[in-house]
């Protein structure tokens, strides 16, 4: 970027340097793609649903509150969630067993081509045993990529063919490589999608080594964290019980993103981590 640092005396080369400034900064970070990105966090939604809730009677909060964690309170207990993209694929039957062993529910961003139409059942399965059900697209385009049309079709077929398999309709999305921006936020409001990023990687589209991929979540979890992991690829699934058990070890309790959020809930349009 240019610089700032001399001096200008005259008010029109000074106007110029500023000009050639502000144009300069404008393609860096159309070029970057380091434009500013709000996003929520999940106590900052809970806060806010206990704000509105001071507003009624104590009585009527107390049975909202009760009804809308169930037996978690996410404001006193430290919760984390685990999240999946990519899946259903041949190693999730296996994850739903470890998860069910465990008594841990997940939260699944499922892709359409080659996933939900390959493994029907297992989205169906998700869903009953309690999981959380959601869109990481069709093909995994990268949104930011695409025009409008394709983002909204990216978007609702898998949104339709969830609802088809498990009779509800996700409210959550996750962009592919967490990219967005504010055609993204405005088509998912449309569809009636909040966008899920996360807050600890293990990056395990990189590596098959599940101590590794233990390592690198367990290096990374704090309270309300949003666990990202792949349970398409090998060695993934493998460090899951480690991970699981580690966890509970330090007192985290596992939720969905939406249990993350009660009694407030992830609004269609913003982006939460």
């Amino acid at each position: 970027m240019p610089s700032l640092t001399r001096k200008t005396t005259k008010p029109g080369t000074r106007l110029r340097v500023l000009a050639t400034f502000a144009a300069a900064a404008s393609l860096t970070l159309a070029l970057s793609g380091c434009t500013k990105l709000e996003t929520h966090s999940p106590s900052s939604v809970r806060n806010a649903a206990d704000a509105q809730a001071d507003g009624k009677a104590v009585a009527s909060g107390a049975q909202a509150r009760a009804g809308g964690l169930g037996t978690v309170d996410c404001a006193h207990a430290k919760c984390i969630a685990l999240t999946f993209d990519a899946g259903p694929s041949e190693n999730s039957a296996r994850l739903l067993d470890i998860l069910k062993e465990k008594q841990v529910p997940a939260t699944f961003f499922l892709l359409g081509k080659r996933h939900i139409d390959t493994y029907p059942e297992l989205v169906r399965r998700m869903a009953d045993e309690g999981h959380e059900v959601a869109s990481h697209t069709w093909t995994h385009k990268i949104l930011t990529d695409a025009e409008p049309d394709e983002i909204r079709d990216e978007l609702e077929r898998p949104n339709k063919e969830i609802e088809r398999l498990t009779g509800r309709r996700p409210t959550l999305m996750r962009p592919p490589q967490g990219r967005t921006d504010d055609t993204v936020h405005d088509i998912s409001r449309e569809l009636g999608l909040a966008e899920v990023l996360w807050t600890v990687t293990a990056k395990d589209y990189k590596t098959n080594d599940s101590d590794l991929i233990t390592e690198r979540v367990l290096d990374q979890a704090s309270r309300d964290g949003i666990i990202l992991l792949h349970d398409i690829y090998d060695g993934t699934v493998p460090a899951v019980p480690g991970i699981i058990d580690a966890l509970k070890k330090r007192g985290y309790v596992f939720v969905t993103v939406p249990q993350l959020m009660a009694p407030g809930k992830a609004e269609p349009g913003k982006v939460y981590r």
